[in-house]
């Protein structure tokens, strides 16, 4: 690959030097719908690279290009239109690799696949250059990776990476092409890309980042509901600062003091009445995000959005060789805990502050398995819990991986919490056990697995909402495959068996399952989901049967429509009894333009038992987002919530109705996703049977932060 020592001008035109000079590769394999066909557009992928940067553009030609799908909207957000796409597999392990992509406008997004499968998480961010445009041909987009936001391997002389180029062509059917082949059975992505040499005396320079913030905010709230006048209810403003120094091209240590770990994208409403278990909210927060793909396991061992309000934190994070460490510590302002139960979960919150440590140790072995070592622990005055254990991802073919992880751990409570939410005033101590085999191939795939999480096992910097239980489960499904111009690019059918008890024997759930899914034209897809089983509650068995549906479709490329909907049997787990529930949510999505993007979903959910309806739900979400430059959007979005409770028909004395309206506005300047500025409102109404949608709240939110890099 060749090397230049000028700075390229990031512009969408490809008049630099360095592309005159650049090695030329031609995605010229369809790989979905067809199966290595030729590409049915050209795409021409040109790479340099310099002392500090990588260096990409794409010429992707296109027959019409008054038919290309391109919006300008922020970053992350442009997956539905068309798209290139480069893979950085910068140790060249076939385990990790930084995945870059880009619409025709030069819109950003960027993900880490920690699998090697090629799926990626967009919830990972780096700071990186690029700008595109249509032209009269299709379009030209261009890009520049400092190396600074890489981690690779530590060498003076040649170094390999491997590099997947990718585009995604939207039509009636959404083509993807590449420049290298792909064997559908072959799971490891990563170990069929093309392999390019170069990156000597490659360096991230001083990487050293620092991302200074200033965040605040002030609520307001009625003295008494819901006729007080409104009073202040809190206020704060924050500095603060979080720096990362790049020790090695390879190993990252990482500070915050006082850091902004505010979340300003607010989490969507999740229905949650009838729930047994807590509901998984993702992580967004940068400082947990640096490395995280080092801290996943299959028992969800780290959780960080357990650590709710950190005073200050410190991480490190790398790869030398075979060996990948992440290691951080963390205080917390408040103590949040779990309690599990095999038939349910609650939250609770101790007083006082705690501090918390992860360490974790992962060596590569073979092609692309690995091994491994977790420890945790989490302490505070009278309390802590400690976690420790193995796990290992072993590739045994190219269609074969078997995953493990075992854990153990310790756990002890003051007396009075112990004594107020019924848990055991000794130390506990338990174990958990997770083992599944896996058999994904180009058509068939099957797979088997157990699992068991003891009574008082506890991982409180994890997410296990469920404890004293033992799960088998398996199954098998099968995929047909067809090129465009079928009725159907692919079908995939199959069943399983999921059969859960408590330790003792006791049956918890027991369950066939079975599914359906179709893609085919206009971007249209169908899942269809089925169970028919046995579950268990508070004693009493229930049947267990229901039918959930998915379908949608583009009609155009920028209308959105889909719908799902669920029919079958349910618990009240208020109440112990059985129900019949019915649950239906449409969605339709508005592309008007290039820069306003309308989003309307409803959820409505009913529960009828023997006597009559127990309760009716509605959740409604609106979202409007305007984008007035691609760094520059002004978003709304309103939520209602509408609950009615049969009062006759419950035990828990609640009342008749509740009703919930949110909003929130939003302005965002962003020139990269550490350098933003926030400016927000949001508020909450509620209403009762007696009472009127009457605001409870109003909050003002601002937030500036900066990315020094050097």
């Amino acid at each position: 690959m060749p090397e230049v020592d000028t700075r390229v001008v990031i512009d969408g035109v490809l008049n630099d030097d360095v592309w005159s000079k650049a090695l030329t590769l031609e995605l010229g394999y369809e790989t979905r719908p067809g199966e290595n066909l030729p590409a049915p557009v050209r795409t021409e992928a040109l790479v340099a690279s310099s002392k500090t940067h990588f260096y990409i553009a794409f010429r992707a030609h296109d027959p019409n290009p008054p038919q290309i799908c391109a919006s300008i909207c922020d970053r992350d957000n442009m997956f539905d239109d068309d798209r290139v796409s480069f893979i950085l597999d910068t140790f060249n392990d076939h385990r990790r690799g930084y995945m870059f992509f880009l619409n025709p406008l030069g819109i950003q997004g960027d993900a880490l696949d920690s699998t090697g499968t090629g799926a990626g998480d967009s919830s990972w961010d780096t700071i990186w250059e690029s700008e595109g445009r249509i032209t009269d041909e299709g379009y030209v987009v261009e890009a520049a990776i400092p190396f600074s936001s890489l981690r690779f391997q530590r060498s003076e002389g040649e170094q390999t990476w491997g590099l997947g180029l990718g585009r995604k062509y939207s039509r009636s059917t959404d083509y993807r092409m590449a420049h290298t082949s792909r064997d559908r059975s072959e799971s490891c992505y990563l170990c069929q890309v093309a392999k390019i040499a170069g990156f000597s005396g490659a360096t991230p320079g001083r990487n050293i980042e620092l991302d200074p913030t200033v965040a605040g905010f002030v609520t307001e709230e009625r003295e008494w509901f819901p006729n007080g006048d409104f009073e202040e209810a809190g206020s704060e403003s924050d500095l603060g600062l979080t720096a990362r120094w790049g020790v090695t091209p390879n190993l990252v240590l990482s500070g915050a003091v006082n850091p902004d770990f505010s979340q300003v994208e607010a989490d969507a409403f999740q229905l949650d009445v009838n729930a047994q278990f807590a509901l998984f909210y993702e992580e967004k927060r940068p400082f947990f995000l640096e490395g995280m793909e080092l801290f996943q396991g299959s028992l969800d061992p780290v959780y960080t959005r357990t650590i709710a309000d950190p005073a200050w934190g410190v991480k490190l994070t790398g790869k030398e060789g075979a060996n990948g460490i992440g290691v951080f510590a963390t205080r917390d302002e408040l103590t949040n805990i779990l309690l599990p139960g095999s038939q349910g979960s609650s939250g609770a919150t101790l007083d006082g502050a705690s501090t918390a440590a992860v360490v974790r140790y992962r060596r590569d072995i073979g092609e692309a398995s690995t091994v491994g070592l977790f420890l945790t622990g989490r302490e505070s005055d009278g309390y802590r819990n400690g976690v420790a254990g193995i796990d290992g991802n072993l590739r045994l073919s190219p269609s074969n991986r078997l995953e493990f992880q075992v854990l153990g751990s310790q756990t002890a409570y003051p007396k009075s919490f112990a004594l107020a939410y019924g848990q055991p005033t000794e130390r506990l101590d338990g174990a958990a056990y997770d083992v599944e085999f896996n058999h994904d191939g180009r058509s068939l795939n099957w797979w088997l697995a157990y699992r068991e999480i003891q009574d008082e096992f506890r991982a409180d910097l994890g997410f296990r909402p469920r404890s004293d239980f033992r799960q088998a489960r398996g199954g098998w499904g099968y995929t047909w495959w067809r090129d465009a111009g079928h009725w159907f690019s692919s079908m995939n059918t199959g069943f399983g068996y999921v059969h859960n008890e408590e330790r003792d024997g006791e049956l918890l759930d027991s369950f066939f399952d079975y599914w359906f899914d179709y893609d085919g034209p206009l971007r249209s897809n169908v899942h269809v989901y089925g169970v028919l089983g046995r579950e268990q509650y508070r004693g009493i068995e229930y049947d267990d049967r229901y039918v959930w549906l998915s379908a949608g479709a583009w009609p155009t490329g920028t209308i959105h429509v889909r719908v799902e909907g669920l029919v079958g049997d349910a618990i009240d787990y208020t109440n112990a009894r059985p129900g019949d529930r019915v649950q239906i949510g449409p969605l339709l999505q508005l592309k008007v333009g290039r820069r306003l993007d309308l989003v309307l979903a409803h959820t409505y959910e009913r529960l009828d038992v023997g006597p009559g309806r127990l309760y009716t739900a509605n959740v409604s979400y609106v979202r409007a987002a305007y984008q007035f430059t691609r760094r520059a959007f002004l978003r709304a979005i309103v939520q209602h919530l509408d609950y009615d409770f049969n009062t006759d028909l419950y035990s828990d004395g609640r009342g008749p109705a509740f009703r919930q309206l949110a909003s929130q506005v939003l302005f965002s300047y962003k020139l990269n996703p550490q350098t933003v500025l926030y400016l927000g409102y949001s508020d909450n109404h509620f209403g009762f049977e007696s009472i009127d949608l009457t605001q409870n709240d109003r909050t003002f939110f601002a937030k500036i932060g900066y990315a020094w890099v050097l």
